[in-house]
Parts: C-alpha cells; sequence; structure tokens
C-alpha cells in the first residue's frame, strides 16, 4: 500500500508517493491561477510516475494553503505539522527547520520525536520570501536561480525596506545611482538574511538546522544564514518536498 502527499503552495504543487519505507515517487508542477486544477494534476502524475492504481493508495494527505480546495484528499494537515514531519524522516537529528517558500517563512523548532515544540510564521506580507526576491529579481532583468552566482563576490548595497513594493523603488534608484547588479543581489540576499534571523531569533535555534522551501536552491542565501546563526545548515534534493514527504508520511500512520 501507498500513502500520497500533496502540498499546494502559493508557487508550487509538490506531491510525494510514500511505500512506508522510501520515497516511490515525486513530482511538482507550478500552482497557477487554481490550487485545486494543479492539486488534481499533481495526483494524477504523481500515482503514474509510481505506477499505481488508485485502490492501492492508503491515504491521500493534503497541507500547504491550498489543501482547502482539494476535495479528493482524505485528511487536511497544516504545514507546520507537515514540516516537521518530513524533517524528522529526512534525519531525526534535526531541530530546527527554516522554510522560505513562495508567500510566506517560518522557523519549526521539533523535539527528539519530530514533535514541535515552538514554531513562528511570517504570512503577512512577501517580505523575505520567494516572492519577494522574484519581484526584484525582475526589477534587476535577472532570472531569480541567476542571484547567487552573481552576488557571490559582490560588496553588499544597504536595503533598507523589506517590503516589496518599497524595495523595488529602491533597487532602481541604486541603480539609477550606478550601483552594480551584482552588488544590488548581495545586498538583497543579505536583507532577506537580515529578516529570516530576525524571525529564528524569536524561535531559537537547536541542531541540526534544515533549509527548506524554494528559496533553499539558493546557495548563497544559506552560508549567509549558516554564518549569521553560527552553524551549519543542512539542505537536500527533498527540501522543496519537505511538506508533501511529512504529509505522505502522516498519511500512511493513519
Amino acid at each position: 500500500m501507498f500513502s500520497i502527499g500533496i502540498d499546494v503552495g502559493s508557487v508550487a504543487a509538490k506531491a510525494v508517493v510514500f511505500d512506508g519505507e522510501k520515497i516511490a515517487a515525486k513530482e511538482i508542477i507550478p500552482t497557477g491561477w487554481s490550487p485545486r486544477e494543479s492539486g488534481l494534476q499533481i495526483f494524477e502524475k504523481v500515482i503514474a510516475l509510481a505506477d499505481i492504481k488508485r485502490k492501492d493508495i492508503k491515504a491521500i494527505v493534503g497541507t500547504g494553503y491550498g489543501r482547502v480546495a482539494l476535495p479528493f484528499i482524505d485528511k487536511k494537515v497544516t504545514e507546520i505539522t507537515c514540516h516537521g514531519k518530513g524533517a524528522h524522516f529526512i534525519d531525526s537529528d534535526i531541530r530546527t527547520v527554516i522554510d522560505i517558500g513562495g508567500q510566506d517563512s517560518k522557523v519549526i523548532r521539533l523535539d527528539e520525536k519530530g514533535s514541535i515544540v515552538d514554531f513562528l510564521m511570517n504570512d503577512k506580507c512577501a517580505a523575505g520570501t520567494g516572492r519577494f526576491l522574484q519581484v526584484i529579481s525582475h526589477t534587476l532583468e535577472l532570472d531569480i536561480s541567476q542571484l547567487s552566482d552573481i552576488a557571490s563576490n559582490a560588496v553588499p548595497q544597504n536595503i533598507n525596506s523589506m517590503c516589496t513594493v518599497f524595495a523595488e523603488s529602491e533597487v532602481v534608484s541604486l541603480m539609477a545611482n550606478g550601483a552594480s547588479k551584482e552588488s544590488i543581489a548581495a545586498g538583497l540576499l543579505q536583507s532577506v538574511c537580515k529578516k529570516t534571523y530576525s524571525l529564528i531569533s524569536k524561535v531559537g535555534v537547536k541542531n541540526k538546522v534544515f533549509f527548506s522551501g524554494g528559496v533553499s536552491k539558493n546557495p548563497l542565501l544559506k552560508e549567509m544564514l549558516a554564518e549569521r546563526l553560527g552553524t551549519d545548515i543542512i539542505s537536500s534534493e527533498l527540501s522543496q518536498f519537505l511538506g508533501a514527504l511529512g504529509a505522505a508520511v502522516i498519511g500512511y500512520e493513519g
């Protein structure tokens, strides 16, 4: 038997098929305009990848902001709980999860059983999230995937505003005054690091620290956070699938 975890976020929908011991298949697609449609689409894609039938599925668990739009799931679970469960499955020694997604960021502390000890979530605005990075990257005429490379050896410009609208105006002014894209990109990542550190400091850090969400694919930001925290930060190819993985584990455990 298999369980399926589906995490419909603001930017991407992720799904994981779990057989009780390991991941049998995983998939990610853009969420698009309809969480319901993307949830259905990712479900069909992932069961095709795993080559299973609906009769083989023990449970389907939904998480993420779009979970309320999924009529075919058996259970809805908060993303905080699913991220904690997913991190514990990856490495039972993980005690802190830093998650930066498309529209929110969160810090979660776990105990030795993977249960939530404390958490804090920034979901009031896009400050310090993937959306923030995406908007400013567009202003710089860069793809978000280029930020780390061009910023790696640059002296960061000071970007004061974390509001996406005001930061965009600030970046336009910096460019008009001759600041390089490299220095602005470095300043942008530094500002996200500061915002994330502020969130982390309110919850507290305990090793091991795991970095998840789409923004975790930025290696320079990961380095900045590790230096700021004074500890190693780990991530993996499953970082963006953490919520879906946790949902699948919860589904299998019943």
